[in-house]
């Protein structure tokens, strides 16, 4: 593209001298080879020269002799590209009084192409003070932690500050009067024209860092991601734009490391997850089949001493149970692994679920229950507020040695508060607020040494999943009162008395034919000794394969279904059980048991007249939901 040439215009002298003089700057105009042809009267008083005794000097006579070469040769640069150079260029300039005095000096340059070839207009101030307006931008400019580069409406570097030097690697000569896409990669540059004519249409403050990813190029080749904003500016009737440019490759490099940790974290999460949900099913599957071996001893052993021994192996498998229980659910709180799954339900449904195990428990200690529940519908996880009274409870449980154990609900201004009073040791003031923390033990004499002290940890983070309010108020040697409080929600549909009275804890026939579905020997082997010690027939598979081949022997309907979730064949107890049910065509009442804890096996409650059981199942708890399932041939709600 041909260069296109400045705008040539006359140079009457006279009338350039009137038009100078009435400037309150000094102005020099200077020819190609730096001879001065013009100074007006500001030039003459700033310099200390009479009237005409400028015109006809080599311009380097205003300049201290020690910067005279070097002047020459950026005059000469200067010449081989002219261009407008405003004022506040931020290069270290020096004049020269005739006395002989220097002082600092701020200078702006402008090219003027006449029929006498190329002059130079230098406007010139002296930069005394730092409150002059130059030379306090210059040292805002130098001061700034920023790189700062103005260029001019072609493109041109026209200023530059000290720290555009250190990150570019360029020397401020070097920048100044040069294309600013010289600081861009090669492969960057032509788009990068397009986008500053874009700018120039419409020009406009751009903040730093709004979402683009920009690369910039040292004068050593190496390249670096900045960030850059633009601010137009006006000055002298002429457009500029000020851009700031910041190197951000220390924080790129700390947001890949951030990147990289979360992604390694969100692995290490999933990994996490995944070893709880196997090593929740395979450390429960031992327990359980302990569980209904005993269960089913209980049920045919006579002898008293047998079934004392039979009771304390009970005792050890709760004990063992509730360890487990423990330590899988802090585990799973740390990996974010729970998540509440609400539902309204009427709060008496849980209270009254829950209390004849709460009963028994208490009675092995030889002390008193009772519990007592309104009507109050809320809305919540069952099964996760299930486990909070459990712990609250069984904690009362342990550390009452006399008197009893009160589970009451009460309902107020919108509220349910549930509460569990006992008669025990009570806690230390001071010790309210760590009983909550994990592995705490009550320091309070008498207290049990059972557990790992994570029963109220479990409380309050389940509480806090819950939205629960969680409270204790204690007094040493008289007892303590935990509770935990909900909103209550509108009325929904509940069970009437009559339907109320048919719970699963109501005497169950025990006859009636059991498809089992378990691939595990043992722990199938134990179901079967339970259920036949109960008076069920039972049908074993070990797949869901296998189930469907089963059941094309069989001449009768099967009254229960009870299918492990994860089996042989990577099938599931889901698809057991609808496979089973689409053969007979009923919706056969069906439990599906699992020691897993993820999200999947949750899928099991989309199935119709069917509730997912956690392992170990409490086998007096399982034989009267049986029992309740085959009379009624409709599961327990719970």
């Amino acid at each position: 593209m041909a260069k296109k040439s400045m705008k040539k215009i006359p140079l009457p002298a006279e009338i350039v001298s009137e038009i100078l003089n009435a400037s309150p700057d000094a102005t020099i105009i200077s020819d190609a080879q730096g001879i001065i042809r013009v100074a007006n009267q500001a030039a003459e008083s700033l310099f200390g020269y009479a009237a005409d005794e400028l015109i006809g000097q080599p311009v380097e006579v205003l300049v201290p002799e020690s910067s005279r070469r070097r002047h020459r040769e950026l005059r000469d640069s200067y010449h081989n590209a002219p261009r407008g150079r405003p004022m506040m260029s931020g290069l270290e300039i020096y004049g020269l009084r005739r006395d002989g005095q220097t002082f600092r000096a701020e200078v702006g340059l402008n090219p003027i192409e006449t029929d006498d070839g190329l002059l130079v207009t230098s406007t010139i101030r002296s930069a005394k003070t730092a409150e002059d307006s130059e030379a306090y931008f210059r040292n805002l400019l130098e001061s700034a932690p920023d790189a700062m580069i103005i260029i001019d409406e072609k493109g041109k570097i026209a200023v530059v500050n000290a720290q555009s030097e250190r990150m570019f690697g360029y020397r401020r000569e070097q920048m100044l009067g040069q294309q600013i896409e010289m600081l861009l990669p090669e492969r960057l540059r032509k788009r990068h024209r397009g986008h500053r004519a874009s700018f120039a249409v419409d020009p406009k403050v751009r903040l730093m860092g709004e979402g683009m990813e920009l690369v910039a190029r040292r004068g050593d080749g190496s390249e670096f991601p900045v960030e850059i904003s633009l601010s137009p500016v006006t000055s002298d009737g002429r457009k500029f734009v000020s851009s700031v440019i910041r190197d951000v490759t220390e924080r790129k490099r700390m947001e890949d490391e951030i990147v990289a940790a979360r992604q390694q974290a969100e692995r290490a999460n999933k990994a996490n997850s995944a070893f709880l949900a196997a090593a929740s099913h395979d450390l429960r599957q031992p327990v359980q089949a302990l569980s209904l071996l005993n269960g089913a001893l209980r049920r045919t052993v006579k002898d008293e001493r047998a079934l004392s021994m039979i009771e304390s192996q009970q005792d050890s498998l709760t004990a063992m149970t509730n360890l487990l229980n423990s330590l899988l659910d802090i585990s799973r709180l740390d990996a974010g692994a729970i998540t509440p799954e609400l539902e309204e339900f009427p709060i008496r449904r849980l209270i009254d679920r829950l209390s004849d195990e709460f009963a028994r428990q208490a009675q092995h200690k030889s002390l008193e229950f009772s519990s007592s529940s309104t009507d109050g519908i809320v809305s919540s996880d069952p099964n996760l507020l299930a486990e909070i009274i459990q712990n609250l409870v069984s904690n009362a449980i342990r550390y009452t040695e006399k008197g009893g154990v009160t589970l009451r609900c009460i309902e107020s201004e919108g509220r349910c508060k549930i509460e569990v009073i006992d008669t025990g040791i009570g806690i230390e003031d001071d010790q309210l607020e760590a009983i909550f923390g994990e592995f705490h033990q009550c320091k309070t004499p008498g207290a049990s040494k059972e557990g790992f002290g994570l029963g109220l940890a479990i409380v309050k983070r389940l509480g806090e999943l819950l939205h629960a309010e969680i409270g204790v108020e204690s007094e040493v040697g008289k007892g303590s009162c935990f509770s935990l409080t909900l909103q209550t929600v509108s009325d929904v549909e509940v069970l009437d008395d009559d339907q109320a009275k048919d719970s699963p804890t109501a005497a169950a026939p025990s006859t009636g034919l059991v498809i089992l579905i378990e691939d595990d020997f043992n722990v199938a082997n134990a179901w079967g000794l339970l259920l036949e010690a109960e008076g069920y027939r039972v049908a074993m598979a070990e797949s869901a394969s296998e189930a469907t081949a089963l059941i094309d022997h069989l001449d009768e309907v099967p009254t229960l279904l009870i299918s492990d979730f994860h089996l042989l064949d990577g099938s599931t107890g889901v698809e057991a059980v609808s496979a089973i049910r689409e053969f007979f065509d009923t919706e056969i009442p069906a439990f599906i048991v699992s020691g897993d804890t993820s999200k999947i096996v949750k899928e099991s409650r989309l199935l119709d007249n069917c509730t997912l059981m956690s392992k170990p199942i409490d086998t007096n708890r399982l034989l009267n939901a049986a029992g309740a399932a085959i009379r009624t041939g409709q599961v327990p709600q719970d």
